[in-house]
This record gives structure tokens, sequence and C-alpha cells, in this order.
């Protein structure tokens, strides 16, 4: 081989060696680099730990929410427990209660008196409960008072009736005859004065027409009116 031929293939071998040590020294520093990405990943999981423990924060602070909530339903609990007895305190003060079995007093009843032909004419007064009253007539003649002198009619029957109760449709009957007595005398008047007993503190005035007063008698209380005819 000749000299220039030589120098020429030493020159080729050195730039190819200085190519190959620049690959090898390339080839390095990657491997250098490729280790340090793979300790990013450690880094990075590191990091993500303070970002658990924030997590786990926060999943303490939704136990406390859910605390409270439970602590909001107590609450409501104890509102309709409240409202529950409220309501039942209410239902049993709730509700009017009407006396049953009390005496009648005139000014419980609804009157009415009219002249009737019969055993020689006689007044028929009947008595009935005023709405959402009951009360109980007793077993005794009604007081009726005749005039500014209040004369008073005596017993036309020989037996005292039975008490009777007052309440819806129930009426109850008694006849008046103004004039027992025989003969012209007796004092004319046009009203007559009906109590439910002596003490009743509220007798009434019943406007009956001219009659002629004189001995007068009443029967004991009927249910039915034919019952209250004062015959005699």
């Amino acid at each position: 081989m000749s000299g220039n031929r030589r120098k020429a293939f030493l020159v080729s071998a050195a730039l190819v060696g200085g190519a190959l040590l620049m690959t090898a020294c390339q080839d390095t520093d990657k491997a250098a680099d490729t280790g340090a990405s793979q300790g990013s990943p450690s880094a990075s999981g590191a990091a993500a730990t303070p970002s658990g423990s924030s997590a786990a924060g926060g999943g303490k602070g939704t136990g406390a929410a859910g605390g409270d909530s439970s602590a909001a339903g107590k609450g409501s609990g104890a509102t309709g427990g409240t409202e529950d007895g409220a309501g039942s305190g209410a239902d049993t003060g709730n509700g009017k209660r009407e006396p049953v079995g009390q005496s009648c007093g005139a000014n419980d009843i609804s009157w009415n008196a009219r002249s009737e032909t019969q055993a020689g004419g006689y007044i028929l007064i009947s008595a009935k409960a005023k709405p959402g009253i009951t009360c109980v007539l007793p077993a005794a003649l009604p007081t009726v008072a005749f005039g500014s002198d209040g004369t008073e009619a005596g017993p036309a029957e020989q037996a005292v009736g039975e008490q009777i109760t007052l309440s819806g449709n129930t009426t109850a009957y008694a006849g008046v005859n103004p004039k027992s007595a025989d003969g012209d005398g007796g004092k004319e008047l046009d009203s007559i004065i009906v109590a439910v007993g002596d003490e009743d503190p509220e007798p009434v005035s019943l406007k009956v027409g001219t009659i002629t007063v004189d001995k007068p008698v009443v029967t004991n209380w009927h249910t039915s009116a034919p019952d209250a005819v004062p015959f005699g």
C-alpha cells in the first residue's frame, strides 16, 4: 500500500472512531435522563401523599356534615312529637257537652198556647225545648198564674204525672181550665203566666185572648195533647 493511501485510511478510521465515541456518549446521557425520568414518579408519588391526606381530611369533613344532618334529623323528630302532642291536646279539649238530665227552666222552652173548645173550653199549653237544649220537666204541675194578683191554677188531676225529657221534637202538653167554678163570676184576662215550678226565675207571659178566670185548674204534663184535656 502506498504511503498516501495508508494515511487516508488512518484518517478515515480516526473519523469513524470519533463518531462512535460521540454516539456512545449520547447513549450514556439518554440513559441518565431516563433514570431521572424514572425518579420523577417517586416524587409525584410523594406529592400524591399530601393530596391523599387532603382527601382523608375531606372525608372527615363529610362525616361531620353527616353528623350535622343526623342532628337536624333529631330536631325534626322532636318537632313532630310536639305537633302530635298539641294535636292530641287540641282533640282532647275539643267538643261541646250539653248537660243531660238538668231541669227545664221557662227560658229553655219554646212555648205556645191556644184556645180549645172541648170540655167547655180550655187553653192548651205546649212546651218544646229550644234547639240544642235537653232538659227535664219534673213530675209536677206546671205553674200557671192569672192577672195582676197572680191567681194560680190548682190541680185538675188526682195523681201526679211522670217527668218528661224535652229534646229535639219532643213536645209536652198541659191543659188549663180558666173557670172551673159555676156561675157568672170571675175576671176577664187576655194572658197567662207560665213557669216550670214555683222557683222558676224567668216565667213567661202567653197571650190567650179574652178569658174569664174563676178557680182555674191545670193538668200535669203529657206527651199527647188529648191526654191534656182538663175534664171536670
